[in-house]
């Protein structure tokens, strides 16, 4: 693993795409700050990033010097009612895709064809939906890697050591419930900014199963 301000380019799967010194003031930056950019295993071309706990809206400016500091474009998800200008011109611009959570618009469809027609794509989302405290994951996330066939990486934002990073990945396999169970494993021990605001993660019951 490699903690550091300076990222192999093996690390990130050959990734250079933002200006170096755009990449080097970001670094002394987030050096300043106490904060340290963490990446277990090379971050493939094409995933799916989890982005938990999500108990803030830190964890955007988080997920942001990340970008800034390896150079990956990182894509995100998010409701479309914060995309309204100004803000929604700079979410744009930093890789946001608004999401219309109201109605029914395939969304796992639409992102899984992203990956088929794109040489590189990273999709960020956050399971939880929300900042405030889920009583459950929505699992949107895993299907959207499964059908593209894509890795899952495990992305978070360490609030008590203060890392930002991608932890290991895998393939889904298709047992949402077995695999629900490997990713739940990881994120229980990743504090958040707010703890407190930390929801069980488990899955959708059965009974109220729209998703």
């Amino acid at each position: 693993m490699t903690e550091s301000t300076y990222i192999p380019c093996a690390l990130i799967g050959g990734y250079r795409d933002r200006n170096w010194a755009r990449r080097q003031f970001a670094r002394v930056m987030f050096s300043l700050t106490g904060w340290r950019v963490s990446i277990a295993h090379p971050v493939p071309l094409k995933c799916v990033v989890i982005g938990a706990p999500h108990t803030s809206g830190a964890d955007l400016f988080a997920a942001w010097f990340l970008m800034l500091v390896t150079g990956i474009n990182l894509s995100w998800a998010a409701k479309d009612e914060l995309f309204f200008p100004p803000l929604g011109w700079f979410l744009r611009a930093i890789g946001g895709i608004p999401v219309n959570r109201r109605e029914r618009t395939d969304f796992v469809g639409q992102m899984a064809r992203q990956f088929e027609t794109r040489q590189r794509f990273v999709l960020g989302i956050a399971p939880e939906g929300t900042r405030g405290t889920a009583s459950y994951w929505k699992t949107g996330f895993y299907f959207i890697a499964w059908r593209a066939q894509v890795p899952l990486v495990f992305g978070y934002a360490d609030y008590v050591n203060k890392v930002v990073g991608f932890g290991p990945h895998f393939m889904p396999t298709g047992n949402l419930e077995a695999d629900f169970e490997h990713i739940k494993k990881y994120y229980t021990a990743i504090p958040g900014r707010f703890p407190e605001r930390h929801g069980e993660i488990r899955l959708k019951p059965p009974q109220t199963a729209a998703n």
